[in-house]
């Protein structure tokens, strides 16, 4: 399993892509790990309603620690054998787990 995590600060214009391009990969055993790092905005309403959607999908919040802050909270909570980061403004090719 790859564990995805996703550092989200103040995104929510870009975060819908960026959900939907991982929610649509060809490769199917990852976990996203959405965390949190003390939005203003509707980043964290936007990880909520997906993760109710669809349970690979993880919100974890914490306080504004920035960029490296948010990736080490990812990292404590993912479980799978692999781990990769993707910026909440990308959006990925949905063979991008495939062949990566």
């Amino acid at each position: 399993m790859i564990s995805i995590v996703i550092p989200i600060y103040n995104a929510g214009l870009y975060l819908p892509d960026c959900l939907n391009s991982i929610r649509q990969q060809s490769y199917n055993d990852f976990e996203v790990l959405c965390v949190n790092d003390g939005s203003t905005d509707n980043s964290a309403e936007i990880c909520q309603s997906i993760s109710s959607i669809d349970n690979r999908f993880k919100l974890i919040d914490q306080i504004n620690g920035g960029v490296s802050s948010a990736r080490n909270r990812g990292i404590k909570y993912s479980s799978g054998e692999y781990i990769c980061f993707i910026d909440s403004d990308d959006v990925i090719h949905k063979d991008y787990l495939k062949n990566h």
